[in-house]
């Protein structure tokens, strides 16, 4: 039996490069409260969000995934033509078939690259950049390029008091590629399918389509129990990640979780007990929840106003619908 060939991979992976797009529409919560019995003062005590974007009709999943995906190329240093590997992870792009991605990558002028969707949630982007590092740590990829997006104001209901004043729009970009040392590290990754109604849409879309649905799906979710999770259990998932890459707390620069909610994000600061000097991303205040573009998102606002540097050490956490999680520590490009 003839032995087949082995890949020839770099030993490792890195982020190069990351981009952003905020549509650009603000959306301040005077806006929200038009729809539901709340206040300013409420929606910011429970979440700690002032405003988040909203999408423009022009404002496409594939448009900002190309806004995004321009700045993370131009960021990195390469061209788009060496981009041979395009992955998305969203839960808004309404059309089945075929993958955003394919269209995203005809776009920038990527050629003929490996491009597809997944769909993972607020953990999304985790689960991209373990699949792209492993892409070219393989050697079926050199450069990478990943996206989170999402247009989640078209899964929002403005009626329900417990989601309304959540979800934002907006799209994030990285372009992964060789390593001569380790700059991701390993995942900690995994679901919780027993839990997945805790978030989750609202009604399939066949069931809106046969007309006995009364509203268009939305996205819904056990405020409290998402809550008692996310703090909980998935702080044990950062500290997994921490030991995963042999490192602690203290070695860490920077903290990126998943910008779901304010309080979830100052609870898991407090029960991982992170040193003081630990940056701590909270571009939830302004941007909302933006699922699986929220972590690409923050990553970037953090570079570009100068919390983060290039080689800060930082730990990323996504976790959401499924329920889903992914965490890993990176080398900030």
């Amino acid at each position: 039996m003839p032995k087949i060939k082995p890949s020839k991979g770099s030993p490792y992976a890195r982020i190069m490069g990351v981009g952003g797009y905020r549509p650009t529409r603000v959306v301040p919560n005077e806006v929200i409260l038009e729809t539901i019995d709340s206040s300013d003062e409420w929606i910011r005590s429970r979440s700690g969000i002032a405003t988040r974007h909203w999408a423009s009709r022009e404002e496409t999943v594939a448009a900002m995934s190309i806004e995004a995906s321009g700045k993370a190329i131009a960021d990195a240093g390469i061209t788009p033509e060496q981009i041979d590997g395009v992955i998305v992870s969203t839960v808004s792009h309404f059309k089945q078939t075929p993958a955003v991605a394919t269209e995203i990558a005809d776009k920038i002028g990527a050629g003929r690259p490996a491009a597809f969707d997944i769909s993972a949630g607020c953990a999304g982007f985790g689960y991209g950049l373990t699949l792209a590092k492993g892409m070219v740590v393989e050697g079926s990829a050199e450069y990478v390029l990943v996206i989170g997006v999402e247009r989640l104001s078209d899964l929002t209901d403005l009626e329900d008091r417990a989601t309304a004043f959540l979800f934002g729009d907006g799209a994030g970009a990285v372009i992964v590629g060789p390593a001569k040392e380790p700059m991701i590290g390993p995942t900690v990754w995994g679901s919780e399918g027993d839990k997945s109604d805790t978030i989750k849409q609202t009604v399939p879309w066949d069931v809106y389509r046969d007309g006995t649905a009364e509203k268009f799906p939305a996205i819904t979710q056990e405020g409290q129990a998402v809550f008692r999770w996310a703090v909980f259990e998935m702080a044990k998932v950062a500290q997994q990640a921490l030991d995963a890459a042999g490192i602690s707390s203290a070695d860490l620069d920077v903290f990126i979780p998943h910008q779901a909610n304010m309080r979830i994000i100052d609870s898991m600061v407090k029960t991982l007990k992170l040193p003081e000097h630990v940056m701590v991303a909270r571009d939830v205040e302004t941007t909302g929840n933006t699922s699986a573009a929220s972590i690409p998102l923050a990553m970037e606002r953090l570079l570009a106003t100068g919390q983060a540097k290039s080689g800060d050490t930082a730990l990323v956490i996504g976790f959401g619908a499924g329920l889903a999680y992914a965490a890993t520590v990176v080398t900030l490009p």
